[in-house]
């Protein structure tokens, strides 16, 4: 009890101060939107770093990210923690990008600003002129920045189940209408336990695998033969 408290404590003390630097940024009278998205990138990432340190989990990567940006990064989902693991392989590449999150996070008490401030993009999936508003979002973010990601979590919601949930058609319609790479990207770890766990007294690996580049088409079934590939590779090793 004792350990989940100092833990959520520590990252909704340490949130409320990125809030702050958050809006700094976001409410930036003449900061370009390229140099906002840049801002907000660096402070997320500097959040989830700390955040990971003060958890004592160390996140290794299996592959490399591309080079190139106006890339989907497609993520499976399990725990609050698969953002700030991902945060810490985007800070090791300097990546510059943003999340796509359900509007009921944006709605959250505790999280909803940070979501917000941090230059998230929320959609409703239940509403049909949010998610014209949504498309026409992206389509002018991706105009502006060039060197613009945006990460995504396909399956839509947290899967605490074995293998991989069916995916939602957003991140393939994303995707198309931007046209957008893909990179799949599998935790292989079951988070929401090892968030649980920690901190750790003894350091914790997460093991982050990066697949190669894909296109939109048949997103789903590409993303299983990676995931298969994986675990191949794990039995194999």
């Amino acid at each position: 009890m004792l350990k989940d408290f100092r833990k959520f404590f520590f990252m909704i003390k340490l949130g409320y101060k990125y809030i702050r630097i958050f809006k700094e940024t976001y409410f930036h009278p003449f900061i370009t939107l390229k140099y906002a998205y840049q801002d907000l990138s660096k402070a997320r990432q500097s959040y989830s770093n700390n955040v990971l340190e003060f958890l004592n989990i160390k996140v290794n990567i299996i592959g490399e990210l591309p080079k190139k940006d106006k890339i989907l990064y497609a993520i499976n989902h399990r725990s609050l923690l698969d953002i700030l693991v991902m945060e810490n392989v985007f800070s090791r590449y300097e990546k510059n990008g943003t999340w796509i999150a359900k509007q009921e996070l944006f709605d959250d008490p505790i999280y909803g600003k940070f979501f917000q401030y941090s230059g998230c993009i929320s959609v409703d999936l239940e509403n049909k002129r949010g998610l014209l508003s949504f498309f026409k979002t992206i389509k002018k973010t991706f105009s502006k920045v060039d060197d613009m990601n945006l990460y995504i979590f396909p399956e839509g919601e947290r899967f605490k189940g074995d293998g991989i949930k069916s995916f939602q058609s957003g991140a393939q319609k994303i995707a198309k209408a931007n046209k957008l790479d893909i990179v799949p990207v599998y935790i292989n770890d079951k988070l929401e336990q090892v968030f649980k766990d920690a901190p750790f007294s003894e350091q914790y690996t997460v093991n982050v695998h990066i697949g190669e580049i894909i296109s939109h088409d048949d997103l789903e079934e590409k993303y299983r033969d990676f995931y298969k590939s994986v675990k191949e590779k794990k039995i194999d090793e």
